[in-house]
């Protein structure tokens, strides 16, 4: 399974952006799928997750009310729009896919490489 992320760039703050990981190689409709991001000189952490049907969704505290994940599995696709963005928010954000549930600590198989998203001041 390769997944790809994009829809990274630059932003002012307060701006929105919309992420996509797009999965091929594999139908990873069955699978539940997550975000991750790096701030600079940081090591990853879990943004949220998101249940196979779409269904059931969790998202760290930091993001709630600003950060949305979907997805459409007949794109094989899942979505991070994230809104009233913060310098803060700077950094590489990754997907995941392989998980089994939609939890904080749900491990994954696949990851992708990541795209940069930077918030402006």
């Amino acid at each position: 399974v390769q997944l790809v992320e994009s829809g990274g760039g630059l932003v002012q703050t307060g701006g929105s952006l919309t992420l996509s990981c797009t999965a091929s190689g594999r139908n990873i409709s069955r699978y539940a799928m997550g975000w991750f991001y790096q701030a600079p000189m940081k090591d990853y952490e879990i943004l949220g997750t998101l249940a196979w049907n779409g269904r059931s969704t969790s998202l760290i505290d930091s993001v709630k009310g600003r950060f949305t994940i979907s997805r459409d599995n007949a794109k094989n696709t899942m979505y991070l729009q994230m809104t009233n963005l913060k310098p803060d928010d700077t950094g590489v954000y990754r997907c995941a896919a392989g998980g089994v549930d939609a939890g904080l600590n749900t491990q994954f198989d696949y990851w992708g490489r990541g795209t940069q998203v930077t918030v402006s001041s």
